[in-house]
């Protein structure tokens, strides 16, 4: 008998079976596997507790049967979805697909930050048990998106257009966007001018006049500018001063999730969904001269930590 090692998706689940061998089945559970219901409320609300009715969708019942045969024949089945609060969540969905009776802490769970072979290997000699606190956080979002997106969105689509969703996300940025636009529509514009020369070719701005330092809003006419200018244009200026000073320019620190999509976007015009389904693809492996294999550490994070072995083989 083989062990069982679950993930999310069939990419990852390729490049994971070529590290291990025939030792393993590997098999992805492509997401989620459970949900609420797609056309009903599906959260029952009883003494101020919140019941999910969780259902497997049409669309996931072939490959739960797969993975359910697979576990039959299996001496050990591993939980090996990605390690964020939605990972979690599918790992513990897994779980009570397969034997709801069970505890999950029968279940073996294992995580890595790349998937190379070194980390696959030492993931499988450190496992851990499910994290319900991440699980239950999850939960906890996915009804709140329920309890405030059903309703809301079915008004919507009734009194302004079809199709229009909303939700404790959109709902919360709707504000932000609102509250912006009061701003700007209460914001009393106030002009003023900036004075510069340029001399040998080096552009100096005007930063004192007669002595007294000059604030940003300072020059606020057209007149008192012009002022200004005529008694400069009879001045004679001199360097009185040059300060050299050494600068260091800083590495600059890997991607996250949101300064990887912000370059992106500047760089290169791609949208974040774009970009996140290359970094995808990256993470869960593709073809190097040393085989399928993943190139960059789990993209949706804030962390700036680098793959120790990532870090090792550059410093070699």
């Amino acid at each position: 008998m083989k062990d069982l090692i679950i993930v999310e998706s069939p990419a990852k689940a390729k490049t994971i079976k070529n590290f291990l061998g025939d030792t393993f089945e590997v098999i992805a559970s492509k997401g989620h596997i459970r949900d609420l219901p797609k056309y009903s409320f599906g959260i029952k609300v009883e003494d101020k507790h919140f019941y999910p009715e969780y259902q497997i969708d049409s669309d996931h019942k072939d490959i739960v049967e797969q993975i359910k045969k697979l576990a039959k024949n299996s001496k050990k089945i591993y939980i090996a979805t990605d390690e964020d609060r939605e990972g979690e969540a599918i790992g513990y969905h897994i779980t009570q697909a397969l034997d709801s009776k069970k505890a999950t802490t029968e279940f073996p769970r294992i995580v890595f930050h790349e998937i190379t072979k070194n980390a696959i290997q030492s993931a499988l000699k450190n496992p851990r048990t499910i994290d319900m606190d991440k699980v239950n956080a999850q939960q906890a979002r996915r009804l709140l998106d329920r309890i405030v997106g059903f309703k809301l969105s079915q008004l919507l689509a009734s009194k302004i257009s079809k199709g229009l969703s909303a939700g404790r996300v959109q709902s919360a940025a709707l504000k932000l966007v609102v509250d912006r636009e009061k701003e700007i529509l209460d914001f009393k514009p106030q002009e003023y001018y900036l004075i510069s020369g340029i001399f040998n070719g080096v552009e100096s701005e005007l930063v004192s006049f007669q002595g007294k330092k000059l604030k940003k809003l300072d020059i606020d006419s057209l007149s008192k500018a012009q002022e200004m200018l005529d008694v400069l244009l009879k001045s004679k200026f001199k360097v009185s001063e040059i300060t050299r000073k050494d600068k260091k320019s800083p590495t600059p620190p890997p991607f996250m999730t949101s300064t990887l999509q912000q370059s992106a976007s500047s760089l290169l015009g791609y949208s974040p969904t774009k970009t996140m389904s290359i970094a995808q693809k990256l993470y869960e492996g593709v073809q190097t001269d040393n085989g399928i294999m993943g190139i960059i550490t789990y993209m949706r994070t804030d962390s700036l930590n680098i793959a120790k072995e990532a870090s090792q083989v550059a410093r070699e």
